[in-house]
């Protein structure tokens, strides 16, 4: 087929059209299974030129969406020009939505005229679907595989030359503004279809900025999807390349990913100007009548000087491709696969065949812990929120186990109880069209290799694991309760919380915290608080503990200090997991722990130590909620039913989804209680209730005889279930319900003694 004759001109993007794309996709991504955000400041609304790795073919129409959607303003896109051969619906569609042939003979003059004009551009530098994400060598350089000629090439350099002419073409105007030539000026405010000379000028004055960005994928999927079984049925059979594309498109669209887009520091070309460039503008910058002119220094220059400013911008545009590269790629959005195929890979080279799993998970802990004080990477959220990584120590992690799955389904590696071993498969090329479908460790690998800082701290955490003591990683898996804490709390500070968390009036410290004496007895006291409240209400009490010698750990239940809505979310195995994590913190420092455990955290008290019993030296257990003197109390689970039901037929949270708690501590407690986790009480006692029995650390249950919230007569029934040899029960003359935190009747002497008798 002949080549397309393009008009000189090109279609200007129809608003309309525009507009309704942007709407069709706002409606349309809550239905995908990719979930997309963002990372930029101001780089949207100060960048002119925007590049961005090219992944699959999905994103290619993502970026001018977002950018719209952030700054109201409309971008430029290039695409093959095998798109606009004919006069198609397709062809029409993407005249309309700003949309250029790639082989256009004046593509970057029209590019130009749109930014000046207040549009963006959109660029990909690698030219085509990077399927094997290798961009750079061993010997660090950077290249892209070229289809055409089978071999790695260096990257576009059309987004420094774009960049480039608009910043001669604006020496131009300026020059002209200079010597008054405001006919001239006229003629290009007409040409460019500018508003006004002012609109001009100020385009001028401004620098052109390319901004990189990077599209980063996770997790990375070869399984077959939808899309592909689809296409099987009505086709003949797919190659190579279509196959890995469709499944690339389809475990993309269809299956739960992320898509982070990250914008990266703006490019100024002009700093890559030598000064033979500025002199040799200053000298040809007159001769200059249109943008056509400024880009013909490439491909027909008039003279010998528009020849050699030629040469010396080529050079300039190599520099500045050069940088936006390397941040396009420093920009990748690191996952814990990344981290884990760095690893695998390095363990490959340097010739062992097999990996400790014990000394994998931890090793890969220590990477994240190390990693997570980077500022020169970017994390992603699943390597900043410990719920996501909280279990990777015992390879429990669901995106670990995902990693896992992977690798073996695509016999990369193997495992027997205690190691995971490396297959040949590892090792061996692929051709670029099978290599996801193939090796997705190195696919990972390849995509992170830029960024040295990963590679190198997966290194040195293989190294570090064998003199890692477990106080730092206690230390560390301590600091994840703080930062857990932190990211619940900025997940529901957003507006749509606020109906409740407006009404909350707690203010104490919700941190859980850690206690060293100042000289040990060599035990130590887990603290946990009751439902609603946070771990201040037994602060006082754990540094009362301390002072005689104790370690104390003081946890925090999930979904406690944050928001009623957060603890809405958890279920009491949520809280029981809590525990767990904080008696494991304390046990780096002492191996005969106690543990103390108000109302709701009595209760997890002696499950904790109905699950380790040969852990837990003593049990101190304080106004347990066996019965309550609420008798609504016994509506919870009916209630908590109907909700579940409303939540399934209609778009409303449920008939009642929280009731106000009339607190003793407002400053302590939540002013809101969930149904939901009363019913998760409920459900937190029924268990306890089947455990008591294998309680055999000694224990103390204490309880106040008028106690407002609690039956006092519920303390006697558990004392009598409780397994131990060795337990006692206070009964304290008070009428209200916490008495371990005011320590009424003088609690805290009463612990005292039980628990020096331990």
């Amino acid at each position: 087929m002949p080549q397309t004759s393009y008009p000189l001109d090109w279609f200007d993007i129809d608003p309309a059209v525009y507009e309704r794309t942007a709407s069709l996709f706002g409606s349309v991504k809550s239905m995908l299974g990719v979930k997309m955000k963002l990372h930029a400041q101001n780089q949207a609304e100060r960048g002119d030129i925007f590049l961005f790795n090219h992944f699959s073919r999905f994103e290619t129409f993502i970026p001018q969406i977002l950018i719209h959607e952030k700054t109201g303003a409309y971008s430029c896109a290039v695409a093959s020009g095998e798109f606009f051969k004919e006069d198609t619906l397709l062809s029409r569609y993407l005249k309309s939505a700003g949309v250029f042939p790639h082989d256009h003979p004046r593509l970057f003059p029209l590019l130009a005229s749109q930014i000046f004009r207040g549009r963006k551009v959109i660029i990909f530098p690698e030219g085509g679907m990077v399927k094997d994400r290798r961009v750079m060598d061993k010997e660090g350089r950077y290249s892209i595989f070229s289809r055409i000629t089978g071999a790695h090439r260096k990257h576009h350099t059309g987004a420094a030359v774009l960049a480039q002419g608009i910043e001669a073409f604006k020496a131009t105007i300026r020059n002209a503004y200079s010597n008054k030539d405001y006919a001239q000026l006229q003629r290009w405010k007409d040409e460019l279809r500018l508003d006004s000379l002012e609109q001009l000028l100020i385009a001028a004055i401004k620098p052109t900025l390319i901004v990189p960005s990077n599209i980063t994928f996770y997790p990375i999927r070869a399984s077959e999807n939808l899309l592909q079984k689809g296409v099987e049925l009505i086709s003949n059979g797919l190659s190579l390349r279509q196959t890995e594309e469709l499944l690339v498109e389809g475990n993309i669209l269809l299956k739960d990913t992320d898509m982070d887009i990250r914008m990266g520091t703006p490019v100024d070309p002009y700093e890559d100007w030598h000064w033979w460039n500025r002199h040799l503008l200053t000298m040809v910058k007159s001769e200059f009548k249109s943008l056509d002119d400024v880009f013909k220094l490439h491909t027909a220059p008039k003279n010998w000087k528009q020849r050699l400013l030629g040469f010396y911008f080529k050079k300039s545009a190599s520099n500045t491709r050069n940088r936006y590269m390397v941040n396009i790629y420093a920009n990748v959005t690191i996952n814990l696969s990344h981290i884990a195929a760095s690893l695998i890979m390095h363990c490959v080279r340097t010739g062992q065949q097999k990996i400790d799993k014990d000394r994998f998970y931890k090793t890969l802990y220590i990477a994240v812990k190390h990693l997570q004080n980077n500022t020169r990477i970017n994390l992603h959220r699943s390597l900043l929120n410990p719920d996501d990584y909280i279990d990777l120590t015992q390879g429990l992690s669901k995106r670990f186990k995902q990693f896992i799955c992977v690798a073996k389904e695509s016999k990369l590696i193997t495992e027997d109880e205690t190691n995971y071993h490396f297959l040949p498969k590892l090792c061996q090329a692929y051709d670029i069209d099978t290599i996801r479908m193939e090796n997705l460790i190195a696919v990972y690998n390849n995509e992170v290799w830029p960024i040295y800082d990963v590679r190198k701290t997966a290194i040195q955490a293989l190294t570090e694991y064998p003199h890692t003591s477990a106080q730092q990683m206690a230390s560390w898996q301590f600091e994840d309760e703080l930062r857990a804490l932190l990211w619940e709390q900025k997940t529901y500070r957003k507006a749509r919380y606020d109906d409740i968390n407006r009404k909350e009036s707690a203010t104490a410290d919700a941190s859980p915290y850690l206690l060293h004496p100042a000289h040990s007895n060599g035990k130590g006291v887990l603290l946990i608080h009751g439902l609603l409240a946070r771990p201040a209400e037994l602060r006082n009490y754990g540094e009362h503990l301390a002072l005689q010698g104790y370690t104390v750990m003081g946890v925090r239940l999930k979904g406690h200090g944050t928001s009623p809505y957060a603890l809405r979310a958890q279920a009491m195995e949520d809280w029981f997991a809590s525990v767990v994590r904080g008696f494991k913190i304390l046990s780096a420092y002492t191996d005969r722990i106690a543990v103390a455990g108000f109302s709701t955290g009595g209760a997890l008290a002696l499950k904790l130590a109905a699950h380790y019993p040969e852990h837990i030296i003593g049990v101190l257990a304080s106004s347990v909620p066996i019965k309550f003197m609420r008798k609504s109390f016994m509506l919870v689970p009916f209630l908590h039913g109907t909700n579940k039901l409303v939540e399934w037929v209609s778009s409303y949270e449920g008939v009642k989804p929280f009731i106000e708690n009339d607190t003793e501590h407002p400053d302590i407690n939540y002013r809101n209680t969930p149904i939901k986790s009363l019913y998760e009480l409920r459900r937190l006692i029924f268990d306890m209730y089947e455990l008591l029995d294998a309680v055999t650390a000694p224990t103390l249950i204490i309880q106040a005889d008028e106690d407002p919230i609690v039956a006092a007569s519920g303390a006697k029934e558990l004392f009598s279930l409780i397994g131990s040899n060795e337990k006692e029960m206070e009964v304290i003359q008070a009428h209200h319900h916490g008495i371990l935190m005011d320590n009424t009747a003088g609690t805290w002497a009463l612990t005292d003694r039980f628990l020096n008798q331990l």
